[in-house]
């Protein structure tokens, strides 16, 4: 990856196997409105979230316990999200999830969402996220969820990229 970030400070040490994408449909309340009757930009980032939390549990695993069992937690260190089209009151959102890079120290989850009567996409974005302990300084990933991020293996090189081409997800 050029220009990218150094191995070092990425996080991204490690090489990751493609991942599935999940798909998780919400149907937009009333509350995730503003005034103009459009979804509120914010509740993209909670529906953001809500694709993560299912794409966990698809890819064999709890995120609740990770944080219990292992001490380890999933801070968000940035995200974004770039909208393309508003959604309404009632309306059903697919939510894809994927994970775009993985390594011991950080992941990034990759998302779109879409209307499911038309397909229109919505929204776009990413979240990283850096694997912390309980008092909240930096850790790497337990090696037991490796195979669950898709993580095979050390590579000194850069991020490992693994676009939008995803397969199934390993058992665990």
């Amino acid at each position: 990856m050029v220009g990218g970030p150094s191995p070092q400070s990425s996080g991204y040490n490690a090489v990751s196997r493609m991942k599935p994408a999940t798909e998780t449909r919400i149907r937009v309340r009333y509350a995730e409105t503003d005034q103009m009757g459009v979804v509120y930009y914010a509740n993209y980032l909670v529906w953001m979230e809500v694709g993560r939390v299912e794409l966990c549990r698809a890819c064999g695993f709890n995120y609740r316990d990770m944080e219990q069992d292992e001490g380890v937690l999933l801070a968000v260190a940035e995200s974004n999200c770039r909208y393309s089209s508003p959604a309404r009151y009632d309306d059903e959102v697919i939510i894809k999830t994927w994970i775009e890079e993985a390594g011991s120290r950080m992941v990034k989850f990759a998302y779109e969402m879409r209307l499911a009567r038309d397909h229109r996409k919505l929204a776009t974005g990413f979240t990283r996220h850096i694997f912390l302990t309980r008092d909240l300084r930096p850790t790497r990933l337990p090696r037991n969820y490796f195979t669950m991020f898709g993580i095979e293996g050390r590579q000194p090189a850069a991020p490992i990229s693994t676009g939008t081409v995803h397969t199934a997800c390993p058992t665990p």
